[in-house]
């Protein structure tokens, strides 16, 4: 098997080196105790490392086989140092699939329709890919018997990428394509439901039914989102829906 290279990890991360020991050798103690800080500091870069390596892991051994141990030998750090970030397997890689999807961005591509394509079409490029679909499907399976492991599926994944949402919403909305909601509540209704629309919609076509999200498949659900979208509001059906122009306090993107 080819060695990963992975970024070097934080001294106090690797196995047999505590920097934070008062004094060393055998038998001794410092007469006067030395003030120490709660904890050892995270490092970023053994994160970084124990993340990549446990997507690596998911590919080449799949969940049913990857182990913490295993991580920890790819990653170049003490297993010890995985237990004081992660609760067990389940958590690591939520945590592991959780990074990939920060890298969904939303372009500014001037129309709703074309900004929705656009993520869209990255979403279904990530859940291509074998350690998001490995990773993906194994914790949400776990997750039905597990009520903290589905709360941190939704606080990892489903909430950090909100965002999106509520973004593409705001420039709809500026360009006059959707119309502002009646309070925050509404809002956030809103933001929820396009989101759930267009997750499950695609983890659907592409884990479920197995079949490509490409740019046909891609192009065709935006068309029906959109003018769903347009259609509720238009007849008032939208959560939250009130008389474009008008001026309401609703959430932004940050």
């Amino acid at each position: 098997m080819a060695l990963s290279v992975y970024p070097i990890p934080h001294p106090g991360d690797l196995p047999h080196c505590d920097t934070n020991t008062a004094g060393y050798g055998r038998g001794m103690q410092s007469r006067t105790p030395v003030p120490r800080a709660t904890g050892r500091p995270r490092s970023a870069a053994a994160d970084t490392a124990i993340l990549a390596a446990t997507r690596e892991a998911l590919v080449e051994l799949g969940w049913s086989k990857l182990t913490l141990g295993d991580v920890a030998t790819r990653a170049g750090v003490a297993k010890t140092t995985l237990y004081r970030r992660w609760a067990g397997k389940n958590e690591l890689v939520v945590d592991a699939v959780a990074e990939l999807f920060d890298e969904l961005e939303l372009p500014d591509s001037g129309t709703l329709a074309a900004d929705i394509e656009g993520v869209v079409l990255q979403f279904a490029a990530i859940l291509a890919r074998p350690e998001a679909k490995n990773g993906l499907m194994a914790v949400v399976a776990e997750s039905i018997r597990d009520d903290a492991l589905r709360e941190r599926i939704r606080s990892a994944i489903v909430d950090r990428q909100k965002h999106l949402v509520l973004k593409g919403r705001d420039r709809a909305q500026a360009r006059g394509e959707l119309p502002p909601e009646a309070s925050t509540e509404e809002a956030v209704r809103t933001a929820d439901l396009i989101f759930d629309m267009v997750a499950g919609a695609v983890v659907h076509r592409t884990l479920v039914s197995a079949e490509p999200a490409d740019e046909n498949w891609v192009r065709s659900f935006t068309r029906v989102l959109v003018a769903g979208l347009a259609g509720a509001a238009a007849s008032g059906t939208l959560p939250g829906a009130g008389p474009v122009g008008a001026d309401r306090a609703v959430p932004r993107a940050p």
